[in-house]
């Protein structure tokens, strides 16, 4: 099933715009396009291959031009020719995301290797360069679901609530130009309260006596600058002080040199933080006053592309769609975006809730499915139950939380993390909340999505599918004395189902209530929402349903697969999310 997007594809210069928004040099490449692929049994070079693939889209996407599925005891190989930008300085392969593990070769050099299927590397492959005709070669393995590994909603054995297992480069792969001192990164944060940007340069390469210089700006109009050497943080006060909000998303310019380098950025003023309500009720507060966050699910998959949206225009269509239909929140549910689209969300003024990426070992019932049915209560300190006993898996998943974290930092929309969910790959989440916090505390973190609740974090979140949602009892917290000050949310309910024939995909339908026409569906979404607008005067702080759109069997999205149907009326939508918002 191909989108509107897909059916226009560039093949030679798919997804062609800057991947990486917050950190922009003019002297780029992309070497997205038509690259070779093989797949072979062992993990030697192949003797031949097997044909053309288009990156940065998987194998298992049709976008792709491929059609086959990655198993875990084979191995993928990609290669191409390039020509690297011209630079006095060094050369930056980097690599928006590859699932799972990969190894690269430049001109038959190993240059490095990683494993992460969702996040980010880079390589300096200077010393590496012909100067012309150079060949990159990469060979990827995925273990998929039979290893601890980050896998998301990945499955081998696809079904209900788990889509395609995909493999390989489903990010942007593009060269970077540099000085041989360069800003490596920013680190950006905003203090509403005092009207001030904090700026951090981390640099890389020998040190300069030169320190960074750092400008502020609101188009052509400077509202600020200091210098300050790397890695020291500096508070510039902005003469000009406009909050970021979903209302009102402005953002700043950033503008920093350092040596021969010069970086462009942007930042936003905005505050996150929890606090009490004039009732008494603790609420998710935004710029120091209680936002409802009202959200949707969104699992970020497309049926022509799988993880990898098909375009640019892509992406700013779901945001601004239901941004549109009143909703201020979208849950990133087990999955890490390419960069540009936490960018979207900021220029448009959209609140993400960002889920950390789980793996770990088969899923128990008692852990994962049975809470669903029946209220269940286990400590997550027990790693076996929760299949979670490998110390390894452990504690990538640690490195991958931080890097999630430091990835996204910058980004103005992402209010809330979440490093579990429904008790997938769960294990010490109480520390865990903890550990985020001192990593980010200018962000609340939701522990434990669904169930398996352990008493931290700052959110207590319900899912409510197969039972009416009521709003909890009061509960003493940690120390007998003490109420629990965390912000109640209902973070998955819904997930109807109506299948739109012409723009299903699958033979098999899954959601929590099916229905056979758009009338029927409507109204039972207004019924569904109607004791909802009281929860939230009652202490409701967040709602988020499921789910954005279609995705394989699930055919519960508010919109088809290929974003072409909206199944419920956009009318009745606004209705319910002005009400709850209210």
């Amino acid at each position: 099933m191909l989108t509107r997007w897909g059916r226009a594809l560039d093949r030679e210069h798919p997804l062609p715009e800057h991947p990486r928004p917050q950190l922009v040099r003019e002297t780029w490449v992309s070497l997205n396009g038509v690259w070779e692929h093989a797949f072979t049994d062992a993990p030697d070079r192949p003797t031949a291959y097997d044909g053309p693939i288009v990156v940065p889209f998987s194998p298992e996407a049709e976008l792709s031009g491929v059609g086959r599925q990655l198993q875990p005891d084979e191995w993928l190989w990609y290669r191409r020719r390039f020509t690297a930008p011209p630079t006095t300085g060094r050369v930056l392969l980097h690599f928006g995301a590859v699932d799972q593990t990969c190894t690269v070769w430049v001109n038959g050099d190993e240059v490095g290797s990683h494993t992460g299927g969702y996040l980010p590397f880079t390589l300096d492959v200077t010393d590496h360069l012909t100067g012309a005709d150079d060949l990159l070669e990469v060979r990827v393995r995925d273990l998929s679901e039979t290893s601890f590994h980050a896998r998301g909603k990945q499955r081998l054995d696809r079904g209900r609530i788990w889509y395609t297992a995909q493999s390989g480069i489903w990010q942007t792969v593009w060269l970077e130009a540099v000085p041989a001192s360069y800003v490596e990164r920013l680190v950006l944060t905003p203090h509403l309260d005092a009207g001030e940007l904090e700026v951090t340069v981390i640099a890389a390469g020998p040190q300069t006596h030169e320190p960074a210089r750092v400008m502020v700006s609101t188009g052509s109009t400077s509202v600020g600058g200091a210098s300050s050497s790397p890695s020291v943080p500096v508070r510039i006060a902005l003469s000009d002080v406009r909050p970021w909000s979903p209302e009102d998303p402005f953002l700043y310019d950033v503008e920093v040199t350092y040596g021969e380098d010069r970086v462009t950025s942007y930042a936003a003023l905005r505050s996150f933080g929890i606090g009490r309500d004039d009732d008494d009720h603790p609420r998710l507060l935004l710029n120091g006053e209680p936002v409802t966050h009202v959200g949707v699910l969104d699992q970020g998959y497309w049926p022509d592309g799988l993880m990898t949206p098909p375009s640019d225009d892509a992406m700013v269509h779901d945001i601004e769609q239901m941004k549109s239909l009143g909703f201020n929140t979208l849950r990133k549910h087990a999955k890490v975006e390419p960069l540009r689209w936490y960018a979207h969300c900021d220029r448009l003024g959209m609140l993400v809730w960002q889920d950390v990426v789980n793996g770990g070992g088969a899923y128990p019932d008692l852990t994962t499915r049975r809470p669903s049915r029946r209220a269940t209560w286990v400590s997550d300190r027990l790693h076996r139950l929760f299949g979670r006993e490998d110390a390894e898996g452990r504690a990538e998943f640690r490195r991958e939380v931080r890097e999630t974290v430091e990835l996204l930092r910058n980004a103005a929309c992402v209010a809330v993390w979440t490093p579990f969910n429904e008790g997938w790959g769960q294990f010490d989440a109480a520390a865990t909340a903890r550990w985020i916090s001192d990593i980010d505390p200018s962000r609340q973190v939701n522990h434990a999505s669904g169930w398996v609740d352990q008493d931290a974090g700052d959110v207590r979140a319900f899912h409510a599918y197969l039972r009416p949602f009521t709003m909890p009892r009061p509960r003493r917290w940690t120390r007998p004395w003490r109420r629990d000050p965390r912000a109640v949310a209902l973070t998955e309910y819904g997930g109807f189902s109506m299948r739109v024939e012409g723009h299903d995909w699958s033979p098999r339908e899954f959601g929590y209530r099916h229905f056979d026409d758009a009338d029927s569906l409507g109204q039972e979404f207004l019924d569904l929402h109607e004791p909802l607008g009281d929860a939230v005067r009652r202490g409701l702080a967040a709602t988020v349903y499921t789910q954005l759109s279609d995705v394989e069997d699930e055919l519960n999205g508010l919109v088809t697969w290929d974003r072409e149907v909206l199944k419920i009326d956009a009318a009745l939508i606004r209705e319910v999310t002005a009400r709850l918002r209210a």
